[in-house]
């Protein structure tokens, strides 16, 4: 009986997960067999113990922070400074296209804006200031003109966000209204009465995050050492308004070129006041970090989306209700980035280039909208961090 109930305690304690510091099992098997009955008692050692709720989350929320930029250093080389200072150079440009079935178009867009100011920085926080060089004058048209854009980089996930309102600067660059019909008076005329803005945000995850590093590219916060690229994933929200002033716009084409067109030189199929769409999208790209030489950097990414769209519109001609103009549907938009940089982990120097365009098409007509930003910069990081 005595070897039986060995035996049987052996088996209860193996699959119960004995402590390692338990009473040795002859001890517990003699105790229940017989003689002196001394009584077992188990504590779970300190190292065993089950933390709370509470620390169980605390753990979690740190570990999910600190993947953010958890990195392979072989590949990456992370930032050895507190602080950065940046003069930067951002050139912005939007062109709209609208477009009917006939394949009539017109395309407006205003000049390039040209900014520079100085930036500073402390670890992942990024501040600075640009000056608007060729809309200095505070007329009533530059007042009304608005543009944010903030990107926020980590090795893990991207945010682009984005505010943009047009002021009553645009210009025809090109209108085609088909035949032989020479259009080319109105070209890079001025048109006041085009009115656009467009604001929303993508948000995108980099699979390779740890070899592949966003912030080297764009940021400057990061080397890039080896090649490396990365699948990408992201989603998207943008609110677009348009409006347009069809008949301004059919009396300067009148006036410039009405003896070719006659009186009816617009076509009516276009001619909607104001026009408000939402597209929410889903999209997927890649993106990769050529390191071509010591410390230079040549970055691309690029991704599609599939996108929904759904628009209210005030519609005040009769050919159009407001069902004809429902805008759901889906289409196709993207969005792409580009740079170059030498970064010594001191001194940087580069540019970059970030592109969106929109797509939008029913069977009356199209439009497709097209802006982005061009930098150039130069900075150095200072305050180097103490080795931990």
């Amino acid at each position: 009986m005595k070897f039986s109930l060995r035996l049987l305690l052996l088996v209860v304690l193996i699959l119960t997960g004995r402590p390692a510091d338990a009473m040795p099992l002859a001890d517990v098997a003699d105790s229940l067999s017989g003689g002196t009955v001394a009584p077992v008692r188990w504590e779970r050692p300190d190292t065993l113990r089950r933390p709370s709720l509470l620390k169980r989350i605390g753990r979690g929320i740190v570990g999910f922070i600190e993947e953010f930029d958890r990195i392979d250093t072989a590949y990456i080389e992370p930032q050895q400074y507190n602080f950065e200072t940046m003069i930067q150079n951002t050139n912005t440009y939007e062109v709209y296209r609208i477009s009917d079935k006939e394949g009539h178009s017109i395309t407006f867009a205003p000049e390039w804006s040209y900014k520079i100011g100085p930036y500073i920085g402390w670890r992942w926080a990024f501040f600075g200031y640009t000056l608007d060089i060729n809309h200095l004058d505070l007329t009533h048209n530059n007042r009304q003109r608005q543009e944010y854009d903030l990107s926020l980089y980590t090795s893990m996930f991207g945010i682009d966000l984005y505010y943009r309102k047009s002021g009553d600067d645009y210009k025809i660059r090109h209108i085609n209204l088909g035949g032989s019909i020479d259009t080319s008076p109105l070209s890079g005329k001025r048109f006041d009465g085009f009115k656009s803005s467009i604001k929303g945000f993508n948000i995108y995850y980099i699979f390779n995050h740890r070899k592949f590093s966003y912030p080297a590219a764009f940021s400057q916060s990061t080397v890039q050492r080896r090649s490396a690229g990365s699948p990408l994933l992201g989603v998207g929200y943008t609110r677009h308004t348009l409006s347009i002033d069809w008949d301004k716009l059919d009396e300067m084409v009148y006036n410039e070129i009405g003896e070719q067109v006659g009186e009816t030189s617009i076509d009516s199929s276009l001619l909607f006041g104001t026009i408000k769409y939402t597209d929410v999208s889903v999209s997927g790209g890649y993106a990769y970090n050529w390191v071509f030489a010591h410390n230079w950097l040549l970055a691309g990414s690029l991704s599609v989306g599939l996108s929904y769209k759904k628009s209210t519109g005030d519609f005040d001609h009769e050919h159009f209700s407001l069902r004809d103009f429902s805008f759901r549907n889906v289409s196709l938009d993207g969005i792409g980035r580009f740079g170059i940089v030498y970064n010594n982990s001191k001194w940087y120097a580069g540019g970059s280039m970030i592109l969106h365009a929109y797509n939008y098409s029913r069977s009356q007509f199209s439009t497709n909208n097209f802006f982005g930003a061009v930098n150039f910069y130069i900075g150095f990081n200072f305050g180097r961090r103490k080795k931990q």
